[in-house]
């Protein structure tokens, strides 16, 4: 992810603990280690991040998998499967969100 996405909240957090943020990346790199490719990746995470309601890990996984390859239909289609699980308020929730992603021009080229 390049630094252009990362909110400054997030970025201070980092700088302010930096032990635990190197432990987290970690942890990251462990779990990411696994047969699914990172685009898949990302949209499982998206759909995690739509059934927690977290809207700032919303619009970060699918930024990260617009840049993995996801295309907008696929991250749309992750809004549409979250109806029946996590409920319609989520998924419009969500839906919202992914649509500011879409229309930012922070998008990866294609």
């Amino acid at each position: 992810m390049t630094e252009q996405y990362l909110p400054e909240i997030y970025s201070r957090f980092r700088d302010r603990f930096p032990e635990l943020s190197k432990n987290l990346e970690a942890l990251a790199q462990s779990a990411n280690a696994g047969p699914l490719d990172e685009r898949t990746s990302r949209l499982v995470k998206l759909g995690i991040a739509i059934g927690a309601m977290a809207e700032g890990a919303v619009r970060s996984n699918a930024r990260r998998a617009l840049q993995a390859g996801a295309t907008p239909e696929e991250l749309l289609h992750v809004v549409a499967l979250t109806v029946t699980t996590r409920g319609f308020p989520a998924a419009v929730a969500s839906y919202s969100g992914i649509e500011e992603v879409l229309a930012s021009d922070n998008q990866p080229d294609r």
